[in-house]
């Protein structure tokens, strides 16, 4: 829906999801490179080693994980804490020049009066040569030894920006969390120019229209409204249907709201489920009305039918035969169903690529 309030254009849900999706590269595969999209999307939620390469596949037309994870190898992309204080993928750019304005996110409640002197040895150690953070604790514990080894080390954490160092993220291998600083893998400083101003741009181009709330949501950071007053002149304002402010960039997509939106399969952590306040632009049907129990903040994974989560998915592969396992959250049309299982064999093809059977397999919904 599209209708106007007092002075104001009103947003509905549905034209918010048709824009939101069209950011996101999910109304239709994008020809972006892969540092392009890292960009345009500011970076992908990279907590697990592989499953945000799904959020790749899903976006881009012609997708190669190997060629992101050589660029994990070659120091063109990092894996480090930025939004929520969240791992991250994000090209080497971008982690120099959100770290300085998401800081405070990251550093939020430390106390103590060692901090600068704990983040300088901490600094010191991860750059001497890579380390886990079970090794880290365990070398400041030589020189705090009434210190708690892992709250000394969550300090450094949030002191010094940290790169996990491959080969952990890369797709098809394994390896420890190990860290060093981002100034030493990439061999050049933070970039202290970057705004807020910037960033709530950025985070407009790639999930707007959106209220401030919603940019809060995403980031982490606070007292955004006095950043979304003083760009007001450079954006555009509309309402949603309860009244509240929603800002956009004048001139990005905004599509039809009957543009048709394709079927597609999210990882557990997908940026679309977790950048908004409110987010029934995507999501209609509460996950824990399913039965499922977010247990140590893993959610299940999400499949978008007509643009917002109608059913989850999971893999699974032994002895060469790989299946895809949908369970809709309500019955789905002839339709629904034939397109959900032609994207559900090619995701199953990019996970099992050498499993010689494949199959995906729909589960009946859930009574009620």
């Amino acid at each position: 829906m599209i209708a106007v309030m007092g002075n104001h254009t009103v947003l509905g849900r549905r034209a918010l999801n048709r824009a939101t999706l069209d950011r996101q590269l999910l109304l239709r595969r994008s020809g972006l490179s892969v540092p392009r999209a890292l960009e345009h999307l500011v970076g992908l939620q990279a907590q697990t080693p592989h499953t945000w390469y799904i959020g790749l596949w899903s976006r881009l037309a012609d997708y190669d994980p190997h060629a992101t994870g050589r660029l994990l190898t070659d120091r063109g992309a990092v894996r480090t804490a930025l939004m929520r204080s969240t791992i991250h993928m994000v090209t080497a750019a971008d982690a120099l020049r959100l770290r300085p304005v998401l800081g405070p996110v990251i550093e939020r409640g430390l106390t103590g009066p060692d901090l600068g002197a704990l983040a300088e040895a901490g600094r010191a150690l991860v750059e001497e040569r890579p380390l886990t953070f079970k090794e880290l604790g365990r070398a400041l514990a030589e020189r705090w030894p009434d210190g708690d080894p892992a709250a000394m080390t969550q300090a450094v954490r949030a002191l010094v920006p940290l790169a996990q160092v491959p080969p952990r993220g890369v797709w098809g291998r394994s390896g420890s969390v190990a860290h060093t600083s981002v100034e030493a893998w990439l061999g050049r400083p933070v970039d202290a120019a970057a705004t807020r101003e910037e960033l709530v741009l950025r985070y407009l181009a790639a999930f707007g229209p959106a209220t401030v709330r919603d940019a809060q949501t995403w980031s982490g950071l606070t007292r955004l409204a006095e950043v979304f007053d003083g760009l007001r002149p450079r954006l555009a304002v509309f309402r949603d249907e309860d009244g509240r402010e929603l800002f956009d960039l004048p001139d990005a997509p905004r599509p039809d709201p009957d543009t048709p939106a394709p079927a597609r399969f999210l990882y557990d952590f997908d940026n679309l489920l977790r950048s908004h306040a409110d987010r029934r632009r995507v999501m209609t049907v509460d996950f824990a009305d399913q039965g499922f129990e977010i247990r140590n903040g893993q959610p299940p994974h999400a499949v978008l039918v007509d643009g917002v989560v109608a059913a989850t998915w999971k893999a699974a592969a032994a002895r060469g035969t790989a299946a895809l396992t949908v369970r809709p959250f309500r019955a789905l049309t002839t339709a629904e169903k034939e397109e959900l299982h032609a994207e559900g064999a090619r995701l199953l093809a990019f996970l099992e690529p050498g499993a010689g059977t494949r199959d995906v397999v729909f589960e009946t919904p859930r009574p009620g």
